[in-house]
């Protein structure tokens, strides 16, 4: 049920709406550009698609977010009120990243993980043509230790099962390497100077992988200056 705080105060009537389990993680979704119910159990893989389809519910009927139905194809845009959360769902992962850098085993998630990585990938820096980039995790049970992204003309998939295209480059690393690497607590450089990531593959590629693969949009937020013990 729906937290009330009995209270007029703004902020405790827009957190009865948004301090529901999930909620700010479906607009984050929205934000990222996710627009229909498959992609957004993507971008939430850990939530039940019931709870996903309520969550949905209750933003429409508040207002944040459209529903849209094109044949059997529904649709889901944030509206002006749901684009107004955009500059608080980036300063809250701002602060986090900032304030509170652990992450616990449960937090580690090779679905998630590649799917941000797949929609930050720099198209313009890759080359024409098709190109596969596959991922290793050999700390990760085997069902879930070998993932693909593909790059064409068409655009970006990731994959868990092999597309069977050549492979131009391989990244293995542990789960929570590439996960760091990806959310900027942990350079390239150094990365690969310690062997916590190994690259495989054409040398070209190889060289060129930090181009291609864009780092989370919230990698550059500075980290706090801790003070010598």
């Amino acid at each position: 049920m729906p937290s009330h705080y009995g209270q007029f105060c703004p902020v405790a009537k827009a957190m009865e709406l948004l301090d529901e389990r999930w909620t700010l993680l479906v607009v984050r979704e929205l934000m990222m550009g996710s627009q229909h119910f498959n992609a957004l159990r993507r971008g939430v893989p850990r939530m039940s698609p019931a709870l996903l389809s309520k969550r949905l519910q209750t933003l429409v009927r508040a207002g944040v977010v459209e529903r849209w139905e094109d044949g059997n194809r529904v649709t889901y845009r944030l509206t002006d009120s749901g684009r107004e959360l955009e500059p608080i769902v980036e300063a809250l992962g701002r602060w986090g990243i900032r304030w509170i850098p652990e992450l616990g085993d449960e937090d580690l998630d090779p679905h998630l993980l590649l799917w941000d990585v797949h929609r930050s990938i720099d198209t313009e820096a890759v080359p024409d043509g098709r190109t596969v980039i596959a991922f290793v995790f050999p700390d990760v049970p085997p069902s879930n230790r070998r993932w693909w992204i593909v790059i064409t003309g068409d655009g970006v998939d990731v994959c868990d099962v092999d597309p069977g295209h050549d492979v131009r480059v391989t990244v293995e690393s542990s789960l929570r390497t590439m996960t760091r690497l990806w959310r900027g607590d942990l350079a390239w450089a150094a990365a690969l100077g310690s062997g916590e990531l190994v690259l495989r593959g054409e040398p070209q590629a190889c060289r060129a992988l930090p181009r291609w693969l864009k780092l989370s949009s919230l990698a550059p937020t500075p980290r706090p200056v801790l003070a010598a013990g």
